[in-house]
């Protein structure tokens, strides 16, 4: 057994931190000393069969046999883990622990994954409780990787806070899949979030996973597990499956998913699409307080106090970080569908109804897309209760309202991201998708230059790639465009990101745009699209008001 900073697993992978220790699992950060580059380590417990232990309770003789059994239990293991890491990285790519490797020893089973963003679950948990709206979009999260492993015949079976990491940008990562013999195998790992028929040890499949999502929206807001652990494995079962769950007190608009999946028998247990309404529904109320007419959401000025001019305060109830960053969705065809919708979004700056052409909108009429919300709040930065930073004193100068140049403001969007902007700008165009998708585009009535800044949810690992396999569809979609050079890879304030150049439109009406695309997290990024007419860019004004957007964006946090 390795469990000492310093050790190295299969002589290659070193162990710097334990991440998490519980029942039947350790979890550590690591190093991969081949290939430089940081893991994820986790240890987990195997099932001994019935046939090994018995065949070491009667002596050395049949002991071999018991060691031989044990190693095939091992065996199989490797090859379940290998197999769902294959399956779910295809049906959910980005949002499922990619596995490297996996190492066999006796009665436990070394799974090596890429280091996801964020923290596990455990890290939020330690901190207390948090706000409804951010347990209902954790819970989103790992729904719909859930949603897809169950579509894939994949239960999960050994579900807890262990295998949920997420970070401040609000990407959910899902890890532990295969650890599970089958689907009628015993809960080895985090009993307090084992199901009562796994407590009973009849297995548990999908209406199990679906019991620990509602145990886990449990304990983020009410701070506690549902059933609190008694630190041996069987006293825990014997709670899950015996003691009744306190109704929760804290859980807000969330209580009724809650309950509805806490349900001791599983055939009682509310489905996946009820659960998905329920949390869609909390997200979609969070996003309408949001943008309530009225609450101010305008240009703030270089050294004012961002968090004043938020768009409303939260109550004391909303903790920081509540805000939905988006989703993926991942049922069958919905999956691909979803994709390129918004793989064209971040590239084209198009939505249902938008601009195709790269055409300037700074024309158009003000509009407010109170139609086409969608069914959760997009990103907004956490704001103290008394709207106010909690010093009283001014928001740090490393925010958007920096060093601007002369005739720039901050501009903090609704949506929660803020950029420096021309003082006459303000946006013309809000659009967003059913995703979780927007686009908000700034202009002025007169000027002819635009900017548009739209956030996708389902973008691949390779901005250079989004860019290179999507530029077909944005050649047809537009009218005289012709690519301006390479499109170049870049780092974007420490991001993976890429900048691509295009040409649209003729004569006079020749536009020219920049578009820089971004990762934030996992899929989920962001693309800056600076429209101006063709002539003038390159200009010392063209250039100075591009560069005070691309040193002053800054995404939402929390």
């Amino acid at each position: 057994m390795h469990d000492s900073v310093g050790e190295l697993v299969a002589g290659r992978y070193l162990l710097l931190d334990v991440v998490l220790r519980e029942e039947g699992r350790t979890c550590w950060l690591g190093q991969d000393s081949a290939l430089r580059r940081p893991v994820v380590l986790t240890r987990s417990r195997v099932a001994a069969p019935a046939a090994a232990a018995e065949a070491s309770a009667a002596g050395s003789e049949a002991s071999a046999s018991g060691d031989a059994l044990r190693g095939e239990t091992e065996g199989r293991a490797a090859d379940r883990i290998l197999r769902a890491a294959r399956v779910l990285g295809a049906a959910c790519p980005g949002r499922v622990a990619a596995v490297l490797d996996v190492i066999e020893e006796p009665g436990s089973v070394w799974t090596v994954t890429e280091r996801p963003p964020g923290t596990p679950l455990t890290d939020l948990l330690s901190g207390g409780p948090v706000g409804h709206v951010r347990a209902a979009r954790v819970g989103l999260g790992v729904l719909d990787v859930l949603a897809a492993a169950h579509a894939e015949g994949l239960p999960h079976g050994e579900l807890g806070p262990g295998q949920v990491w997420t970070d401040e940008f609000g990407t959910v990562t899902v890890t532990g899949f295969g650890q599970a013999e089958s689907k009628d195998a015993p809960r080895l790992t985090a009993p307090a979030y084992a199901s009562p028929e796994q407590a009973r040890g009849e297995g548990g499949a999908a209406a199990a996973d679906l019991w620990a999502l509602g145990a886990l929206m449990y304990a983020m807001t009410e701070g506690r597990p549902a059933v609190r652990d008694r630190g041996r494995l069987d006293a825990t079962l014997r709670a899950v499956d015996r003691l009744p769950i306190r109704a929760p007190l804290r859980a807000g608009p969330l209580a009724p998913a809650v309950q509805g999946l806490l349900r001791w028998d599983p055939a009682e247990r509310i489905p996946e699409t009820v659960v998905r309404e329920s949390l869609t529904r909390i997200l979609r109320q969070d996003l309408e307080e949001a943008e309530a007419p009225g609450q101010p959401n305008g240009f703030l000025g270089p050294g004012t106090d961002v968090t004043e001019r938020q768009a409303g305060a939260r109550p004391e109830g909303h903790a920081p970080g509540g805000r939905l960053t988006g989703r993926p969705v991942l049922l069958g065809g919905a999956l691909v569908a979803t994709v390129a919708v918004l793989a064209v979004l971040a590239v084209t700056g198009g939505l249902p109804g938008g601009d195709k052409t790269g055409a300037s909108a700074a024309t158009s009429a003000p509009s407010r897309s109170a139609g086409v919300l969608p069914p959760g709040p997009v990103p907004t930065a956490p704001v103290a209760p008394s709207g106010r930073t909690p010093s009283g004193s001014p928001s740090p100068s490393g925010g958007a309202g920096g060093n601007l140049p002369d005739g720039f403001v901050t501009y903090r969007a609704a949506q929660g991201f803020s950029v420096a902007l021309p003082r006459a700008w303000k946006p013309v165009d809000t659009q967003a998708s059913d995703d979780l998708s927007y686009r908000v585009t700034f202009g002025a009535s007169g000027d002819p230059r635009t900017l548009a800044v739209t956030y996708s949810t389902q973008l691949g690992p390779d901005p250079v790639a989004v860019w290179s396999d999507l530029e077909p569809a944005l050649r047809a979609d537009t009218a005289g465009y012709r690519r301006v050079g390479a499109i170049r890879a870049v780092t974007y304030r420490g991001m993976k990101g890429a900048d691509m150049e295009w040409f649209s439109g003729s004569g006079k009406e020749r536009l020219r745009t920049f578009g820089r695309g971004f990762l934030v997290g996992g899929h989920r990024g962001f693309s800056l699209r600076w429209t101006t007419p063709a002539v003038d860019r390159g200009t010392t004004t063209d250039r100075r008001a591009l560069d005070a957007v691309l040193a002053s964006f800054r995404p939402p946090v929390g």
